[in-house]
């Protein structure tokens, strides 16, 4: 049985053209000198799965791979969220432990250091990655945001008033500031050029984009934007190049991370052009704590994912998800891993159990196993492989023992971290501050002028009321001509009225005297 079990395995993983040797395989817990199991580098495009309970050893696995993988020529981008793949910088150290698990699977062990560039999209050090609004275009963008129909045409009018009217539209200031624009000053020009834009539709996107801005969204949008090409380079050895994004602050930001994957798949998709049938990938990509991809993805994020895993490996782009449990990846998504690395699961309830024989599913039928047994009881850096040939026919199941890393299985000291940003050629091109002129100044001096012309106009009209005013008061106080007459025929008559008054008292005091004067004369 075990000369049998060798010799399938040996045929199993016999490939024509280049491979990585992944360790050996095990058969009643023995590991077998020789039957290494391998990985063909022609249909690594075909994507994988890496899974397994936590401390199983899953993110070595992914070091283990990715060293191969450099090693082979072949550039590697690695999601780290959790900080411990930058090791990958340094060379590791032989114990005997390692010595031993070598000397079971029948490989030499050469401690190594590979070529590592360090990219972030948050506060990390690294070279930042960016990229526009602009690039985005409208319906990848509404998809982000998870809109409606309705709002989902609102956000083309603002790319498509954008590109009309030469408005830069590069972060999400941008953005805000059009939905401003085209739901006030702008409203009716916009309407009768575009179609009607409905205020309450403007605002629920708002509140889409200020919930995106909250999980440090506006980091990410801008410029420079990373071009896409700089992932597929090589040292002066032929190694591929390993990019390490890291991304250890962003964990508690599942919506950022999934906005930031779909955009880079996108560009790579959209970049890159069609290779067909290659001998290696073009480039690998690794995306740990996969879930949070999910997580969070909506509908028609989740849709245009689907479609991208399916196209992009004819672009020689191969994906493979980390996770903990395989449900956590989509059925349509799972279906379209052609590489397994299982490793064991742990059943502490009924729900666990029911999940472990589903996963036991997913892989071929084994005469020399029991596979739903077996993935409880494997150990550490143990795991169960399956891959597929160089004819897309999947490979024999095997328990596997796996080599260790060749480089530091830890992370780097931040001196070392400091030496890898100095010596970055990226640095330089990508971590320069640009913020040219877009659509947040133009529509903002635009509105600020409308203010201004509308405020003058308040004022003019203010002071055209007042005029009046002043006017009718004037008009109410000056006394016309006939007034004026009037009053002075009054004042003359009054004092003709008074004059005579005057008069009397002075003549009857006269006559008064003439009488007595008379009296005495008489």
């Amino acid at each position: 049985m075990q000369e049998q079990f060798i010799s399938e395995i040996k045929e199993s993983y016999a490939f024509k053209g280049d491979s990585i040797v992944m360790g050996g395989a095990m058969l009643n817990g023995e590991c077998q000198e020789n039957a290494h199991v391998k990985l063909p580098l022609k249909m690594m495009n075909r994507h994988g799965l890496i899974a397994g309970a936590t401390g199983t050893g899953k993110t070595k696995t992914v070091q283990v791979i990715a060293e191969q993988l450099s090693k082979s020529g072949v550039p590697v981008l690695l999601m780290d969220l959790k900080g411990d793949l930058s090791g990958l910088a340094q060379a590791g150290s032989n114990n005997k432990h390692i010595e031993k698990r070598h000397g079971q699977i029948g490989l030499d062990y050469k401690e190594e250091a590979m070529p590592v560039e360090l990219l972030s999209i948050s506060e990390e050090a690294g070279v930042k990655l960016k990229a526009t609004i602009s690039e985005f275009g409208p319906v990848l963008f509404s998809k982000m945001l998870d809109l409606n129909d309705v709002q989902t045409g609102i956000t083309t009018i603002v790319f498509k008033y954008c590109d009309d009217n030469k408005l830069p539209l590069l972060d999400l200031a941008d953005f805000k500031k059009t939905l401003q624009y085209i739901n006030t000053d702008g409203k009716k020009a916009i309407e009768e050029e575009y179609g009607k834009v409905s205020s309450a539709s403007v605002a629920a996107i708002l509140r889409s984009v200020i919930a995106l801005e909250q999980q440090g969204a506006e980091m990410f949008f801008g410029e420079p934007s990373f071009d896409v090409e700089d992932l597929v380079r090589f040292d002066d050895q032929g190694k591929g190049m390993i990019s390490i994004i890291r991304l250890t602050d962003i964990q508690n930001k599942p919506k950022l991370f999934s906005t930031f994957m779909l955009c880079l798949l996108s560009e790579i998709y959209h970049s890159f052009p069609e290779e067909g049938d290659m001998d290696r990938p073009k480039l690998a990509i690794f995306i740990d704590e996969a879930h949070l991809v999910f997580e969070e993805a909506t509908d028609a994020l989740m849709d245009q994912l689907e479609a991208i895993i399916k196209l992009i490996r004819s672009k020689a782009v191969g994906i493979f998800f980390c996770t903990q449990n395989p449900e956590d990846i989509p059925d349509d998504i799972l279906g379209q891993l052609g590489l397994k690395v299982q490793h064991a699961l742990r059943a502490f309830t009924a729900k666990d159990r029911k999940a472990i024989k589903k996963t036991a599913e997913n892989f071929p039928l084994s005469d020399y196993y029991q596979t739903d047994e077996l993935l409880t009881s494997m150990g550490i850096g143990e795991a169960l492989i399956t891959t597929l040939n160089e004819k897309g026919i999947p490979s024999m199941l095997a328990a596997t023992l796996l080599r260790a890393p060749l480089t530091r299985m830890d992370v780097l000291t931040q001196d070392e971290i400091q030496d890898l940003i100095d010596g970055s050629k990226l640095i330089k091109e990508y971590n320069v501050a640009i913020d040219r002129e877009s659509a947040y100044e133009i529509l903002k001096k635009k509105m600020e002028e409308a203010a201004s012309e509308e405020k003058q106009e308040e004022l003019r009209k203010e002071q055209e009321k007042a005029r009046k005013v002043s006017t009718r008061r004037r008009v109410k106080e000056e006394p016309s001509f006939l007034e004026q007459m009037s009053k002075n025929t009054m004042v003359r008559q009054v004092g003709r009225t008074i004059a005579r008054e005057i008069m009397r008292g002075l003549l009857g005091s006269l006559g008064v005297k003439k009488s007595r004067s008379s009296k005495s004369w008489f």
